[in-house]
């Protein structure tokens, strides 16, 4: 028997068909978030979402309750859930202000940040090509946030602020992830947003009225986020996350469609190239990590017995 049959058989085509419903997920939560931010206050939308995604995993895990508190490295674990607040926050507030697309563009800034970083940070050899892609990824971020553009400022630093979170998180993740279950972790991260955006939504709860569809969306983006996560989660389980990576870039095409179906946003000529370059950029470097793990992989097999 060889080797690679003693492994369990990987299901590629259904990891990346549950990245691109999981992409699809998060391209609906994020117009709706800019739908509703036009109307109620960031901090109450996201107290609920929030929320909504505490009670779920609750639900999903009440037979085993533990495995959700259980965690080695709490400060760490904290912190991360603190990123990932702000995130939300600079997200929420940005989308009030700026196309979606434009908006997830410029946000795909992080993955380019985050394989930079991982080297000094983590320890991780970044490759002549994971340069010249980054390269060009943070040129078509220059290109849709660039200076006389149409693009709110505020909502540019907004976006900008999110895509610096987003590295600090992703960076978290990867070194706890080496010590931390993926439940807990994402446990950790609901319940930290959901206190955090309590206490910022009180201000906010005299003015709060909303209309019960309205109430209704809200609950429902956290079930989208919740479920996008997980379907994230499960993905990874089906196949390596270095074929999987370049579909996450999909996300940009969904955001750009649903911002234009529902808002009527096209984004300008420039801008429209920035997004294709940040895409074709991250999506070049995953594929040449993914043909590179492979290859090393392969060399690394002993013969098959005969």
């Amino acid at each position: 028997m060889s080797a690679a049959s003693a492994l369990p058989a990987a299901r590629p085509l259904v990891g990346v068909l549950m990245v691109v419903c999981a992409t699809l997920t998060f391209a609906v939560a994020d117009t709706l978030t800019k739908h509703l931010a036009g109307l109620y206050a960031v901090p109450v939308i996201m107290a609920l979402r929030y929320l909504v995604n505490v009670v779920l995993l609750a639900a999903i895990f009440r037979s085993d309750l533990p495995k959700l508190w259980r965690v080695n490295r709490l400060w760490l674990v904290l912190i991360r859930g603190l990123c990932l607040a702000a995130a939300s926050l600079t997200m929420g507030l940005a989308l009030k202000v700026m196309p979606v697309g434009e908006t997830i563009a410029i946000i795909y800034l992080a993955p380019f940040a985050v394989m930079l970083l991982a080297g000094p940070v983590l320890g991780e050899r970044v490759s002549l090509i994971g340069w010249i892609g980054s390269s060009f990824g943070f040129l078509g971020v220059l290109l849709i946030a660039r200076p006389g553009g149409n693009l709110d400022p505020t909502g540019v630093l907004l976006a900008l602020m999110n895509a610096a979170l987003s590295t600090a998180y992703h960076l978290m993740t990867r070194l706890l992830a080496r010590t931390e279950t993926t439940v807990a972790m994402l446990f950790h991260t609901a319940w930290v947003g959901a206190v955090i955006f309590a206490v910022l939504a009180l201000p906010e709860l005299p003015n709060f009225a909303p209309t019960l569809p309205d109430l209704g969306l809200m609950v429902l983006l956290g079930v989208l986020m919740t479920l996008a996560h997980f379907l994230f989660t499960g993905a990874y389980r089906e196949a390596p996350a270095s074929l999987l990576s370049p579909v996450n870039y999909v996300h940009l095409l969904w955001a750009g469609t649903l911002g234009w179906l529902v808002f009527g946003h096209l984004p300008d000529g420039l801008s429209l190239i920035g997004m294709v370059l940040i895409a074709l950029a991250g999506a070049g470097i995953a594929i040449h990590t993914h043909l590179s793990t492979s290859r090393r992989v392969a060399e690394e097999l002993p013969p098959a017995a005969v």
